[in-house]
């Protein structure tokens, strides 16, 4: 049983309904003229309606743009689009394999013209702003600086690439999956014959991720080789396409409520919607989703929904694990400040290590991308007193501050003009003129061994603050934590205390609950040990069980620890603030997270199935991944925990499990869940896959899909995990 609920029924249906089932019955596409398939490329392009484009045509020809990475790397390269649409190709000096010779996209962050990036204002003078471009990516990669032969052709590349991603972002999930598929379709065709061979179609299964038994394979073949000329062409690829894609677990579910007429009627779809526990179940309800979702016509007239109208639904967002209701802003937003999680970078212009490592302007703008809304920004005094930026005391590079503020002013709170809260240290009245002070971080660091000496060398070479730059420090006054006593004279609002992560788990490990008060009312920044010079993260999600709200991650770094801060922050419109659960912003709570009382919900996971994962080594046909899937809990303590399926041996396309993962709950306002997809392997480390994590109260019960994301963040579309959610509170 797949659901904890079936009904066996058969109700009196209007005469038409026959009639109709017969007439909305998938269709065969039609041969084409010459009796084949059109190129795959040219049909992608078609079906995005831009195959007469002339941007998008002169970048399927290709242009030569001069690739800039210093003031003397400068070097011409081929750039062409590659008829998937999807993608690019470029040309390299040494040959390679060929994904490393293309970029996706759907990894593309933001595409700016002129000298708008740190690269082209540095290197890029020799050429007019007119002809630059820059190409900057999600995740780690670097951004791709160009300049073309003329201003007309860079215009191309930036509106053509703006129409393709446009297009690429109205697609629906089927329609992705239409597109991945044939783009693979036109690899394959070894020979680009419009016409496919067993062993291209073996070529075709190793290429999306499924090694499939020659036997069934060839069956499938021969099924469809309607012609038997031992090839398959025009429909006979369709066919064959839609058998492989094929969603077994689908047709189940929507034959238990359609029954024998194969077509849900309204009432059978609103049954389907009451039984996922969809909150606005209504008959009116089941009849918005056909007219959404339904393809055919006919059906739609006859307010009835076809399979495919159901499969479009649950891979649409209204059928995803994560809440839609939840993705735009839905929260109280006028609440304190200290009421609200703030997604929080620490040394935010650091691109790796934390000693030796380039600083750049790009580090602010890719976190402002991520919705990150406190950045940190550690101020020197230059040379001839121009302000720059680093990492004191360190072989890291420096930035000027005036480079920063700009890429700030350019690229941050778009919304928030005139409201941007600048944290520091403020020096006495009596001293404004002469004060010296400690750095912001330095506040707690008494009696933790390791970083007394640092400690102290800070002391030793604490600069001179600015009165300007402390005059800016209003409403967020860095201040010494002392003590989680009730003082005589309550804290002022204003005032933010600055933990490193050992001194915060110090606190909540020996004053829990007075630490979750203290932070109903004021603002705490907790940021990575010192110790962690090659950037890695510490987990975020402690810090937030007391209430924390600036927990300040390097978000140069890739990790679990990342995912969980993407997770809490997917939410309320990504607007990068978060409202604390009720019981960490009441003044006098009673809550502590290593006491948080008896298991209150039952969370249940059916994991279904999988859809079109990743192939891990592209360039190796023979390597096919033997995914599992693992469920992780984070939250308090007592709730953290992680179960995971068995593997499933060489298949990366379609794999089932049917394994059902259970999990009993103490604090769950506080729960992120983390789906994690793994290759199974028996001699070393399994190697991630996909993974997406969202908090619990956003999840929807019920037949959802999950959306994998790559370790960057990226959208693997269009993989996806199938599973069943239920949510038992007591």
């Amino acid at each position: 049983m797949l659901c904890g609920r079936w009904r066996s029924r058969r109700r009196q249906e209007p005469p038409v309904r026959a009639q109709v089932a017969a007439s909305v019955a998938l269709p065969r596409p039609p041969a084409s003229q010459n009796g084949s398939t059109k190129r795959s490329g040219l049909r992608a392009l078609k079906k995005m309606g831009l195959t007469e484009d002339e941007d998008v045509c002169a970048m399927l020809r290709g242009s030569r743009l001069c690739k800039i990475r210093s003031r003397t790397w400068q070097k011409e390269r081929l750039y062409r689009l590659q008829e998937d649409g999807l993608s690019v190709w470029f040309q390299r000096r040494i040959p390679r394999a060929r994904s490393q010779h293309i970029f996706f996209l759907q990894h593309i962050e933001a595409v700016r013209e002129g000298h708008q990036s740190e690269g082209l204002r540095r290197f890029g003078g020799a050429f007019d702003p007119g002809r630059c471009l820059t190409i900057a990516f999600k995740g780690r990669r670097k951004n791709l600086d160009l300049a073309a032969p003329t201003a007309e052709e860079a215009q191309r590349w930036v509106r053509g690439l703006a129409k393709l991603r446009a297009r690429l972002d109205a697609m629906s999930q089927r329609e992705r999956l239409d597109h991945w598929i044939h783009s693979y379709l036109h690899r394959a065709d070894s020979n680009q014959d419009s016409k496919m061979s067993f062993k291209e179609i073996k070529n075709l299964l190793r290429m999306v991720n499924v090694d499939m038994n020659d036997m069934y394979a060839y069956r499938l073949f021969k099924e469809c080789d309607h012609s038997n000329n031992e090839r398959l062409e025009g429909t006979e690829i369709e066919e064959f396409l839609l058998q492989l894609l094929k969603r077994p677990e689908l047709e189940e579910i929507f034959h238990r409520y359609s029954g024998e007429d194969r077509v849900l009627s309204a009432p059978e779809l609103l049954e389907f919607l009451e039984d996922q526990g969809e909150d606005s179940a209504t008959l009116a309800r089941a009849q918005q989703l056909i007219r959404t979702y339904e393809l055919n016509e006919t059906a739609k007239q006859h307010e009835l929904m076809t399979l495919d109208g159901f499969m479009m639904y649950l891979l649409s967002p209204e059928g995803a694990a994560l809440d839609p209701a939840h993705t735009c802003m839905f929260q109280d937003m006028d609440q304190p400040l200290s009421h609200y999680y703030i997604s929080s970078s620490h040394n935010t212009y650091l691109t790796d290590s934390q000693i030796g490592g380039p600083s750049s302007t790009e580090a602010y703008i890719r976190a402002f991308a991520q919705g990150c809304r406190c950045v940190e920004l550690d101020c020197w005094e230059g040379p001839g007193g121009e302000p720059i930026i680093y990492h004191g005391h360190t072989l890291t590079s420096k930035i000027l501050f005036r480079d920063v503020i700009q890429a700030v002013r350019d690229h941050a709170f778009t919304q928030l003009k005139g409201r941007v809260l600048v944290k520091g240290k403020k020096l006495p009245a009596a001293r404004s003129e002469d004060g010296r002070a400690l750095s912001d971080r330095e506040e707690d660091e008494e009696g933790e061994e390791e970083e007394v000496m640092e400690a102290a060398e800070h002391r030793r070479r604490a600069q001179q603050i600015s009165p300007e730059l402390s005059a800016l420090a209003v409403y967020c006054c860095a201040t010494r934590l002392r003590t989680l006593r009730p003082a005589p004279v309550p804290p002022l609002p204003c005032q933010v205390s600055s933990l490193s992560e050992r001194k915060a788990k110090k606190l909540i490990r020996e004053a829990g609950n007075s630490f979750v008060r203290h932070n109903a009312r004021q603002l705490t920044r907790v940021y990575p040990l010192g110790l962690r010079m090659n950037s890695a993260n510490y987990s975020p999600q402690e810090m937030w069980n007391v209430g924390c709200q600036l927990v300040a991650l390097n978000f140069q770094t890739p990790g679990y620890e990342m995912d969980l801060n993407a997770g809490r922050f997917v939410i309320n419109g990504q607007c990068g603030y978060v409202l604390k659960p009720a019981c960490l912003r009441q003044p006098d709570t009673n809550f502590d997270p290593e006491c948080p009382g008896p298991p209150r919900t039952t969370l249940t996971i059916q994991v279904l199935t999988a859809q079109q994962l990743p192939k891990l080594n592209a360039e190796k046909p023979s390597s096919i991944v033997d995914p599992l899937v693992r469920v992780e809990i984070h939250g308090v303590p007592m709730d953290c925990a992680q179960k995971e399926t068995n593997y499933v041996l060489n298949n990366g396309f379609n794999p089932r499990w049917g394994q059902t993962l259970q999990f009993q709950l103490r604090a769950p306002d506080l729960v992120l869940v983390r789906f994690v997809v793994e290759d199974y392997d028996t001699t070393s480390p399994n190697d991630f896959v996909g993974q997406f994590t969202l908090p619990l109260n956003s999840l929807k019960q019920g037949y959802r899909h999950i959306h994998l994301l790559s370790k960057d963040g990226a959208s693997l579309s269009p993989a996806t995990l199938f599973v069943h959610v239920q949510i038992q509170r007591s």
